[in-house]
């Protein structure tokens, strides 16, 4: 009979001990603005870049007190709203931030020891956090995906190790001083509507804590868990695997390749974690044989001149191309890009649908995996028998074990009704807020899968949900809600293929915008080209960094400007180890004629907008 690997078998979380969240383990201090310096970093500046105006700390928070029936003791005497915070993430980060910046009280509950989310490494799996391989790497880079007023370390490299990231988040967490209200190895068991929720929008909380169930009443709620939670294994779509006598695994339970040290292994699905474990584990196996139903278009992290791949298609005018242009227009001409690099026919990896029909798979290695015979592409899988797989064309090959990369679904248990997810879709105005609800005091932060990069958006998310909890902004009645949800999943139903990971797909650009226009935040182009031409240039025809929502509005930063006539200049920085002379480039176009340039272009774009 099939069985589950030996290291996907479900653990309980590692014993933290008394560690202190937060700590990175180097020695050094910690400055007055948070850091946690290695010994002979003398200028806390240092470690972020350039310096571009404040980003200071948020005034100091009294400590949260044990929670009971009722209000906080510590929020009696100034009346602060009280917000609980599901999930110590990236996202439950950046929740707590905005909630301090709008004079908000968080309570971040954080079911293991430590923050991270996704991104921190385990060697054991954990129950209902999401769970993440030793090497792996993110695909967004450093640029695109810091959070909006905390740019990420020149010297970091462009696309970070999981222990970058991690170490980014530890130096925002401490510089903002969020750690403080983090409540560790704490779940929560029930989130309800108290029974005056009509009138006050006030939620019952329940949460667990070292065997003890405690109560609290709480204003607002923000669920930061994301959406890599709960492994999808859809074993009854694949007959025989019952008596397979190999071993199978999820994705999640994945860890290193060591385990498949000479074996024939079969990874299902060619999504980003399938592609990565493919090549991965074919540095050890025998022989890896990728399966996938409907193949993929496989985009490259470096782009033309080197430059991070989303660093050059991330830009307002390549978004607003997009629009002048087809669909199929578009798709043609990237997958002739993509087709100059390898063919993916002749690599059986072309898909049926266009490339814009799919969320793209980014892998730089898989190719060449490919081409030394270490991967074999082949298609899905038809049966299982008790040593081999048989495909959907006939082949069979013999195997000792199976990686699912089949993705994950989500739900909320401890959503008492409010909110029902079916087929990973869940109706949510703006991916955010249900809109049934009589009073907008509940709010889902992260649960998008961008096309682009996650963090900056959850920034923005909270920044909105923030002051919506707060009554500085309101939502549309119901219908024009559920109106925008209509039109979201139809959009999203046609334009890409059917799939559970197709559920809560947005554009970076565009979502962001929407978002921003909610807050007040949106760039003005227009007034930046008259204002600040060199700035307006960067912002129209640069790569849309996050600092780019921090020029005006709430939450205005003065270091953004700076920031982004900068970020070239950081992308650059850590691949510089080695000095070489650069040859003389030719003379460059005045910058008159730019700016004219620009100033025509920017007149049609206003013109369409």
């Amino acid at each position: 009979m099939g069985t589950l690997c030996q290291h996907a078998q479900p653990r309980g979380t590692g014993d933290m001990g008394d560690a202190v969240p937060g700590a990175t383990g180097a020695a050094g201090a910690v400055c007055a603005r948070g850091y946690q310096h290695k010994q002979g970093w003398a200028d806390p500046d240092s470690r972020r870049g350039p310096k571009f105006g404040t980003a200071a700390p948020l005034a100091p928070q009294p400590r949260s007190l044990a929670l009971s029936p009722g209000r906080d003791p510590m929020v009696e005497g100034s009346m602060a709203k009280k917000v609980a915070i599901i999930g110590g993430g990236s996202s439950g980060l950046c929740a707590i931030k905005a909630c301090l910046q709008e004079g908000l009280e968080p309570i971040c509950f954080e079911r293991t020891g430590d923050i991270g989310g996704l991104w921190r490494f385990e060697e054991r799996p954990e129950e209902g956090r999401a769970s993440i391989y030793r090497s792996v790497i993110i695909n967004t880079s450093k640029e695109m995906m810091c959070f909006s007023d905390f740019p990420i370390p020149e010297d970091f490299p462009n696309y970070m190790h999981n222990s970058k990231i991690m170490e980014y988040f530890r130096m925002y967490a401490q510089h903002f001083d969020l750690l403080r209200h983090i409540r560790f190895r704490t779940s929560v068991c029930r989130v309800s509507k108290r029974p005056d929720f009509a009138a006050t929008g006030q939620w019952d909380v329940v949460t667990e804590s070292e065997g003890k169930q405690e109560a609290a009443v709480f204003d607002g709620v923000l669920v930061c868990t994301g959406h890599h939670t709960e492994a999808h294994l859809p074993l009854s779509t694949f007959p025989g695997i019952e008596k397979f006598k190999g071993c199978y695994l999820h994705s999640r339970d994945y860890k290193d390749a060591r385990d498949f040290t000479d074996k024939r292994v079969i990874v299902i699905g060619i999504g980003n974690s399938g592609s990565d474990l493919a090549v991965e584990i074919s540095q050890t196996a025998k022989q890896v044989f990728l399966s996938t139903r409907r193949g993929a278009w496989i985009l490259n992290r470096v782009g033309d001149h080197g430059y991070p791949i989303d660093i050059i298609f991330t830009t307002r005018m390549k978004t607003f191309l997009k629009k002048l242009l087809s669909a199929s227009m578009v798709s043609s001409f990237m997958e002739k890009q993509l087709n100059m690099r390898f063919d993916h026919s002749h690599y059986g990896l072309k898909p049926k649908h266009r490339i814009l029909d799919q969320h793209p798979t980014i892998n730089d290695d898989l190719p060449n995996r490919i081409i030394s015979g270490r991967v074999l592409v082949k298609p899905n899988v038809q049966e299982f028998t008790e040593t081999s797989a048989i495909f959907e064309d006939g082949s069979r090959e013999d195997i000792d074990a199976v990686v699912f990369a089949t993705g994950y679904s989500f739900s909320f248990s401890f959503l008492e009704g409010c909110v029902k997810v079916v087929e990973n879709q869940i109706p949510l105005y703006k991916f955010m807020f249900p809109p049934h609800l009589e009073k907008p005091t509940l709010a889902f932060i992260g649960l998008i899968q961008p096309l682009g990069a996650i963090m900056p958006i959850s920034e923005l998310q909270c920044r909105w949900a923030t002051r919506i909890f707060k009554g500085l902004n309101k939502l549309p009645p119901r219908h024009d809600m559920e109106a925008d949800i209509k039109q979201k999943r139809e959009a999203m139903a046609k334009r890409y293929v059917r799939s559970q990971r197709h559920t809560i797909q947005v554009d970076y650009i565009p979502y962001m915008d929407e978002l921003a226009c909610q807050v007040g935040v949106k760039p003005n182009l227009l007034a930046l080209f008259l204002t600040d031409p060199k700035l307006a240039l960067e912002v129209a025809f640069g790569p849309c960094t996050p600092y780019q929502y921090r020029l005006r509005g709430p939450g205005k930063w003065a270091g953004a400007r700076e920031a982004i006539l900068t970020q070239q200049q950081r992308i650059i920085k850590p691949l510089q180890t080695r000095h070489v002379e650069e040859q003389a480039s030719g003379p460059a176009t005045p910058l008159f004629f730019k700016l004219v340039g620009a100033m025509a272009i920017l007149a049609i774009i206003f013109a369409y907008l």
